[in-house]
């Protein structure tokens, strides 16, 4: 494809600006032209393209009907007759990246090309699959611009037909893909040459990128319930009203401990839920729908376990770095070994 280049942008509510969580169950819509942060993508491109139209959603929306979404945002996509699609960047936002991932993958299959945005954490980048091309953004919109420049040269380059190198050599995250080269140099001297390298602290960059992350073996089950105190812990964002450990609705690094102590159920607004990566209305209105307090009390009183912990761990799980989620993981299990638990539960936001 050569001239002008038709992009058709995707973005979620909050950047359509439509409005935040309250907003995440907003219909998908269409708009002909650039809207928020698409602006910057009519500047970037200059006279090699421009925005033709915006497609947009809630993210809430998005998430609970994933399939119907993305094959309804890709009829819009279609009436603006599309020569790239640029979807986010979703930076470290989880459902604007599984938005995302969806989005580009129903491009793939329709034959349009299709890049996205997102940091390398968000769980996006593992559901755009082998088909997805995904470049690397920071974890907020402060990365903006860099995030736009990368996306667009990659998409550039698939809009004109032209090949793509390896993630390395492009600017894209692995898909998982991998071919083969010729090499004047064996395998053998080159595994010999990395190994010396290694030994030696010289830099050296290995040909097969393993991911470094610790195997959890899961625990043994609890011999006896009807003996187990059971403990709840949360990375819901449950906080009293107040939010005393002032803890951040994304990419928080804090956790408290708090007590129910005395209650048989949590009524509205006892507790909670400050986490910015779900619809926290229907939480906020009855806490139990997060910590199951009433549910554990009715099984100690029917004697299906001994008792109920009084407190409870909380955190806030979205956008939580790897590093930090495992040293509050760590730092949970020592507060609950030394209470006493026999066993906890974490509910799922």
């Amino acid at each position: 494809m050569s001239g002008n280049i038709r992009v058709v942008h995707y973005i979620n509510q909050f950047f359509a600006g439509v409005g935040g969580e309250e907003k995440s169950d907003h219909p998908l819509s269409s708009k002909e032209g650039p809207m928020g942060p698409g602006l910057l993508i009519d500047k970037i491109l200059g006279g090699e393209g421009e925005v033709a139209g915006t497609v947009y959603c809630g993210d809430g929306l998005f998430a609970e009907n994933e399939e119907r979404c993305a094959a309804e945002a890709m009829e819009r996509i279609k009436a603006f007759a599309p020569g790239l699609i640029v979807a986010g960047p979703a930076f470290n936002a989880g459902r604007y990246g599984l938005a995302c991932a969806a989005l580009c993958r129903a491009a793939a299959e329709a034959g349009i090309p299709a890049v996205t945005a997102m940091h390398p954490e968000n769980p996006g980048v593992a559901a755009a699959g082998r088909t997805v091309y995904t470049v690397p953004a920071a974890e907020t919109a402060a990365g903006m611009e860099e995030a736009f420049e990368a996306a667009l040269r990659l998409g550039l380059k698939l809009a004109r037909g032209e090949a793509v190198g390896a993630a390395a050599e492009e600017g894209y995250l692995p898909r998982g893909i991998r071919y083969n080269e010729i090499s004047e140099v064996p395998t053998s001297q080159r595994a010999v040459d990395l190994v010396l390298k290694k030994i030696k602290g010289e830099p050296y960059e290995t040909e097969l990128e393993v991911p470094a992350l610790e195997k959890i073996s899961p625990p043994a089950p609890v011999a006896d319930l009807k003996s187990a105190v059971i403990a709840v812990v949360s990375e819901g964002g449950m906080v009293p009203p107040d939010n005393p450990d002032r803890f951040a609705g994304s990419r928080n690094g804090a956790w408290a401990k708090y007590s129910f102590a005395g209650k048989d159920d949590l009524p509205g607004g006892s507790f909670i839920s400050i986490h910015g990566g779900f619809n926290t209305l229907f939480v906020n209105e009855e806490p139990d729908r997060m910590l199951a307090v009433d549910a554990f009390r009715r099984l100690a009183s029917e004697g299906e376990i001994a008792a109920l912990h009084d407190d409870f761990l909380s955190t806030c799980g979205n956008g939580g770095a790897f590093e930090t989620m495992d040293e509050i993981g760590r730092a949970w299990a020592g507060e609950l070994k030394a209470a006493g638990v026999t066993g906890a539960v974490l509910p799922a936001t």
